[in-house]
């Protein structure tokens, strides 16, 4: 082959389809599970809910025991979820209404964005939250395929409003229940898939509200005896069902050994005034959904790859989900855009124990006049206090985490200058924020 013919084959032979003796790139399946307790998973002890699929998925990977999520509600998660950044660096501080202009800015560069342009399948399956206007629809967002609803909330059992691409999907074949039917268009995705490499992210709204399960489900919990976590145990059961139906198929493909898998909660159960409770738990953990305390933003949360991940450990250093990106940018050998200014981290390095230090030296939350930074096992932090029962935002209240995860003993008075020091740092972050373009994070 003569040199200048070479040239001009290399950018076609760059772009081709991995044979079967090359080393394929791996799979990218990213799992979220909404407004779900800390407590409510078996591989945090719950045990009135088993969880068998997501126990044995935490048993193939590694369970991060300081998982965060960079919102105490749904859209800002999503949004720092797809873009690898902290929201507020672009306004997207809290959940959009219905405008047009409301929604994960159009500025900003998603994961499937990144991963198609890299020669991958992407498909949203489930809860977008990000936008409804056209130009906001999944599939001007990166997604080649979507499957599920644009809002933040919908029935379990009305198809109406459940779009495949930017049509009706209509009667949802052999299953009516939406989390079921979640389930059967991941398999179909990953089927049609088996041999490119693909990304899926599968947006799950249970255990969201309405409370609605189907009634198969819930005899199986009849011996709980409020009817609100009854309700919500079939839900959370439906869902682990659906889990455990996508990785039956990675299994049976042959895939499993290929395939990045996270796993984590939008934010942490509703439970305290003011929002819509749906019966879910979050001790040890105090505060609730809508709060920057760990009962809002510390969530359940699971990374596995095998051969590659550690399989059945615990990692405890705070990891949060901006790092998914960076995370799957990595193991798909695609770098992040030049101008990107990541927040999130790869956790690669870090999960395999190749990287000793922590992923980040703090993590930091704004929502409204609520804030928080977590640096080390200190946290210092002001919090809606409708968690305890009043109205407004506390004063600024210090807890050491390790020693109280519970965040029950404020130590300011006794710590006034680590007060200082993290009061300093988290205004040296905020200063790389923006004001937000739309709410008050006062609903929902």
């Amino acid at each position: 082959m003569s040199r200048c013919l070479a040239l001009l084959l290399a950018p076609l032979l760059a772009c081709a389809p991995l044979s079967a003796q090359e080393t394929r790139r791996p799979n990218i399946i990213v799992i979220v599970g909404d407004d779900m307790g800390y407590a409510d998973v078996g591989f945090h002890g719950c045990a009135d809910i088993p969880t068998p699929h997501l126990d044995a998925l935490a048993k193939s990977g590694t369970r991060c025991t300081s998982g965060y999520v960079s919102g105490p509600y749904c859209s800002p998660t999503r949004a720092g979820l797809l873009t690898g950044k902290y929201q507020t660096r672009f306004g997207h501080e809290f959940n959009p209404g219905n405008g047009p202009k409301q929604g994960l800015p159009l500025t900003e560069k998603t994961l499937a964005n990144l991963l198609k342009a890299a020669g991958y399948r992407t498909a949203l399956i489930g809860k977008w939250h990000l936008g409804s206007s056209a130009d906001h629809h999944p599939q001007k967002r990166g997604f080649d395929e979507f499957y599920g609803f644009l809002g933040g909330a919908h029935d379990y059992f009305q198809p109406k409003g459940v779009f495949r691409g930017t049509d009706p999907a209509g009667k949802r074949d052999e299953n009516p229940y939406l989390t079921d039917s979640l389930a059967r268009e991941s398999v179909d995705f990953i089927t049609r898939n088996k041999n490119n490499p693909f990304f899926l992210y599968l947006a799950f709204n249970a255990v969201h509200t309405p409370l609605q399960a189907d009634e198969a489900r819930l005899k199986k919990y009849a011996a709980i005896a409020d009817p609100k976590r009854r309700t919500y145990a079939a839900m959370m059961s439906a869902m682990d069902d659906a889990i455990g139906t996508v990785t039956s198929r990675l299994k049976d493909s042959g895939l499993d050994k290929n395939t990045l898998v996270f796993f984590f909660s939008d934010n942490g159960g509703p439970t305290m005034p003011g929002t819509t409770l749906n019966g879910s738990i979050n001790k040890p953990l105090r505060g609730s959904k809508r709060t920057t305390l760990e009962g809002g933003v510390r969530v359940p949360f699971l990374a596995a790859w095998p051969g590659v991940i550690p399989a059945g450990a615990v990692y405890d250093p705070p990891v949060i989900q901006l790092d998914i990106l960076p995370t799957a940018l990595a193991a798909a050998g695609v770098a992040p855009p030049p101008d990107s200014k990541l927040d999130g981290v790869n956790l690669l390095p870090h999960l395999q124990g190749k990287e000793a230090a922590a992923p980040h030296p703090a993590l930091h939350w704004r929502f409204g006049k609520q804030m928080a930074i977590r640096q080390g096992d200190w946290k210092l932090v002001r919090h809606d206090l409708a968690a305890e029962g009043a109205k407004g935002v506390s004063p600024t209240r210090l807890y050491h985490l390790k020693n109280d995860p519970g965040e029950s003993t404020d130590l300011s008075e006794k710590h006034p200058d680590k007060v200082q020091e993290l009061q300093t740092a988290w205004d040296a972050w905020n200063q790389g924020n923006t004001q937000p373009l739309w709410g008050s994070g006062l609903k929902e």
